[in-house]
């Protein structure tokens, strides 16, 4: 709460209160794709509740991603992506906060990234169920040589549309997505790998956001990057 300093009333910076935000954003978006909509998800939560704390959340987490997969998704990818880009603004550029590149960033990953990964690893598992190594090995390569500079491609559309300057796609695709495919390589590599081997498939997403949030200053960097 605001304290007065000299007669004055301080108000909280403006690092925290855009953490405050975030952090309220994050709380909202998890509440509500973690309703349950379906009365067979009833007892789960009723025991999710007496366990209570973070094995509460977790329960409710899987049971949206039964109940709701698609949405669950978008909001992790919505949350994922804008605590990332609130973070790399705050500590990394420390720039006057933008609030419009906070709701582009996120609004991609909810609207972008957290539906097209649903169903491009959804289809990665049903023609190569299971983790052996051969399929972890396809996985991984289909995933950074054909859906990388896709997906790249895509992020780079949606930041130039967002901002109303579609005349300026093709030169920032040319201009920067070697470079983000390069650094995707650099990181989901290694992290597939791990993601193909061991990470149950409806929780993909929620691995990949995770991971995300770190790569993802990357990503806000270069796609805030002038064309």
């Amino acid at each position: 709460s605001p304290q007065r300093r000299n007669g004055r009333i301080a108000l909280p910076s403006t690092k925290m209160r855009v953490v405050v935000v975030v952090i309220a954003l994050a709380a909202s978006v998890a509440q509500a794709s973690l309703a349950p909509t379906k009365s067979k998800l009833a007892p789960r939560k009723k025991l999710a509740v007496r366990r209570g704390g973070a094995s509460s959340l977790w329960e409710d987490y899987k049971a949206a991603l039964e109940s709701k997969p698609l949405l669950t998704k978008a909001c992790t990818s919505l949350v994922g992506f804008g605590v990332s880009d609130a973070l790399t603004q705050l500590f990394i550029e420390k720039m006057p906060f933008n609030a419009m590149r906070l709701l582009k960033m996120a609004s991609f990953g909810f609207v972008i990234h957290g539906t097209t990964g649903h169903y491009f690893y959804q289809f990665l598992d049903s023609v190569m169920a299971g983790a052996t190594p051969l399929f972890v090995a396809a996985k991984v390569a289909i995933d950074q040589t054909l859906w990388a500079p896709v997906f790249m491609c895509m992020f780079f559309t949606y930041m130039m549309c967002f901002e109303g300057t579609p005349d300026k796609i093709i030169p920032k695709i040319k201009q920067d997505v070697f470079t983000a495919v390069k650094g995707s390589w650099m990181t989901w590599i290694p992290a597939h790998t791990i993601n193909f081997a061991f990470v149950p498939p409806s929780q993909r997403l929620l691995y990949i956001n995770s991971i995300q949030i770190f790569f993802n200053m990357f990503m806000s960097v270069i796609g805030n990057k002038q064309a």
